[in-house]
């Protein structure tokens, strides 16, 4: 029997080092009176990302700055599965950006990659971002969630808000990218926002099931 699902509370280390998850990450938790500190502000490293999916990765390293800090971790594992070319980047969509993070130039890979294919049309050019959340306690125990936004791919992006790949983003039923909209736009829960993003979509599952509201 499974065990029963366990309550977030007090303070939780977010296992990212990118900034902008960390921002997106902070705003989620904030209507909860969870502290959030990064695990950049904790100092600890970054774990190896050795596993072959989304929830994998999140959970390694969840697990991995729980046991190094003594606290309950909340990771995101998260990328963008472009359909036309065979599901890629997805698990590697940060490694495309390369050391620097530079996205514009992950980017323009896709685009390249898309316009080998002869992927000039929309319905060549259907994608969706995933995001895997995973909560780890020092003792071992995990609560896992995953969802997902599909959308499609335009060239050239458009807009500078977001992160990573949301200039390129057309999420369905939308005539904006991810990155031509606001934070409360993009990953905003109700009643402000539409809870939109991969990620708040998970985020939703993952309060219903390990958070109370403040």
């Amino acid at each position: 029997m499974s065990s029963p699902h366990r309550p977030i509370t007090g303070r939780i280390v977010i296992a990212t080092h990118n900034s902008g998850k960390l921002v997106e990450m902070r705003e989620l938790l904030a209507p909860y009176g969870v502290e959030a500190v990064s695990a950049g502000e904790l100092g600890l490293g970054e774990p190896e990302e050795t596993g072959d999916t989304f929830q994998a990765n999140a959970r390694i390293k969840a697990v991995a700055a729980a046991e190094a800090a003594q606290l309950p971790a909340f990771a995101d594992d998260s990328g963008i599965v472009v359909h036309g070319l065979d599901g890629a980047p997805g698990i590697y969509s940060a490694r495309w950006a390369g050391p620097t993070k530079d996205f514009a130039m992950a980017m323009a890979q896709i685009e390249r990659l898309l316009q080998e294919r002869g992927a000039v049309t929309a319905d060549k050019r259907t994608a969706h971002f995933v995001s895997a959340l995973c909560v780890a306690w020092p003792d071992g125990h995990v609560e896992e969630v995953e969802a997902r936004v599909d959308g499609t791919l335009v060239w050239p992006p458009r807009g500078t808000a977001g992160f990573g790949y949301d200039p390129m983003f057309l999420p369905e039923g939308h005539d904006r990218t991810f990155g031509e909209m606001t934070s409360i736009e993009k990953h905003g829960l109700p009643p402000l926002g539409l809870g939109l993003s991969h990620r708040a979509r998970a985020f939703v599952k993952l309060a219903e099931i390990c958070l109370e509201q403040r």
